[in-house]
């Protein structure tokens, strides 16, 4: 059995990959952070000390690093680590909640397309997996092929449809060579595409194909039936 300051370590380690901070005290949470900046030292004694020092847990992660560095123990890098805290989680908190585009019209889904695939010397087949309200889930390659072709399974795009729980998808994929106009084998892969997914209660707006500044929609074409 482990014992002595890494074995203390490990348990904490353990505890949070079965349960996250459920049942943590709040030294302990320091105790877990401090650890990752303090190596082979006993970070229990600092922690408290911390903690006893600034009061809370949350005082501690505001604390100014010079404030920090006056505790016996935590050096510059622990310093350092502890003012990231509540910088990282004001980061994570705005990419997490920033609004996803939400795609009204075959334009607002081409230009956003068009971002990423206009300048792409290959075929790249890739699917934009939509909520129930036309918000982008994902944007998802599939599979990149040869300047003129790519083989799309249909497999890979209903798995990634249903990874993403998406109750919608716009097919889409890119001609290098500049015209947007579909091939048969586009226009039998759309067909086939429609109808798995169909059978799976996913709808496929539209299939839109990339080729330089210019666009062609299967939906606006007549051609997802």
């Amino acid at each position: 059995m482990s014992i002595g300051p890494e074995g203390h370590r490990q348990r904490l380690r353990e505890r949070f990959d079965r349960s996250g901070f459920d049942g943590f005290h709040d030294h302990e949470v320091l105790e877990l952070v401090l650890s990752y900046a303090i190596p082979r030292r006993d970070v229990k004694s600092i922690a408290r000390e911390l903690m006893e020092k600034f009061g809370s847990l949350a005082a501690v992660f505001d604390a100014p690093r010079v404030s920090l560095e006056q505790i016996k123990g935590v050096g510059a890098h622990a310093a350092i680590l502890i003012n990231t805290i509540p910088r990282l989680m004001d980061r994570y908190q705005k990419d997490r909640w920033k609004p996803n585009p939400t795609f009204n019209s075959t334009q607002e889904a081409a230009s956003y397309l068009s971002a990423s695939l206009k300048t792409e010397r290959s075929e790249v087949f890739c699917i934009l997996a939509l909520s129930s309200r036309n918000a982008l889930i994902a944007m998802e390659q599939i599979q990149r092929g040869s300047v003129n072709r790519t083989a799309v399974f249909p497999r890979l795009v209903v798995e990634a449809a249903l990874k993403h729980r998406a109750t919608a998808v716009i097919l889409a994929h890119n001609h290098p060579g500049g015209d947007p106009n579909p091939s048969s084998a586009d226009r039998q892969l759309t067909r086939k595409l429609n109808r798995i997914l169909k059978d799976l209660d996913i709808l496929v707006h539209d299939h839109i194909i990339i080729a330089g500044p210019s666009h062609y929609s299967f939906a606006e074409n007549g051609g997802m039936e």
